[in-house]
């Protein structure tokens, strides 16, 4: 995921020990007793990352506990995302004086089934699809890419963002996206100066789909 991110924002990839790391007792309680192994597996990843990227970024190692709505509560000062799928795990995080928000997504080689990829992709975007190069998962990648503008857009807006409300193209020579949020999703923003679009990074490597966006301060 570092490949992906500007300088200003510190990463941390899981390695094997950190699956089955330790945790605060904070996370633990957000966490809860009744997690199944699978859950409670990423969970710990991710809060392991979470607190060796903020060291990265020169704060302590403080919990990253999480929210009502399952979303990582980051200390004062930081925004960040965490991302995590099979045997993968990242944390990406930064000031946030120097960074609005940032969003990571990680999702294996799968090709969509048909009909969570008629919830992904609109029709325009299906168009576009039809005319890229053959031989990659180019689905499966837009799904990434909506996942990470989803981690932009809630943290500062704090309301659903739909999978037709974004409207992603995909570059394959600059290994760049671009995501235009809809109209009328921007209309009903209950915070001023919503994110109306923002463009991020994706790499396509052995059996792993990376995405990232960050949105940089004005």
């Amino acid at each position: 995921m570092r490949d992906l991110l500007p300088s200003a924002v510190a990463v941390a990839v899981a390695g094997p020990a950190d699956w089955s790391g330790a945790l605060l007792p904070a996370e633990r309680a957000a966490l809860g007793d009744r997690a199944v192994p699978s859950r409670r597996r990423d969970f710990t990843a991710g809060r392991v990352c979470a607190r060796r990227a903020l060291t990265v970024l020169g704060l302590p190692a403080t919990p990253v506990p999480a929210g009502a709505d399952r979303a990582p509560v980051w200390p004062a000062g930081v925004v960040g995302a965490i991302t995590h799928t099979r045997d993968y795990c990242a944390a990406a995080v930064a000031h946030a004086a120097d960074v609005r928000a940032v969003g990571i997504d990680a999702e294996r080689h799968r090709p969509l089934t048909p009909g969570v990829r008629r919830k992904v992709c609109r029709p325009d975007e299906e168009a576009d699809l039809a005319r890229l190069p053959s031989g990659l998962p180019w689905p499966t990648v837009l799904f990434s890419a909506k996942e990470t503008v989803y981690k932009v857009w809630y943290p500062l807006v704090g309301t659903w963002l739909g999978f037709p409300d974004a409207r992603i193209t995909l570059d394959p020579d600059a290994g760049t996206f671009h995501a235009e949020i809809a109209p009328a999703r921007l209309a009903a923003a209950p915070v001023p100066d919503p994110p109306s679009s923002m463009t991020g990074r994706f790499a396509v490597d052995d059996d792993l789909i990376r995405t990232a966006a960050v949105l940089a301060r004005r």
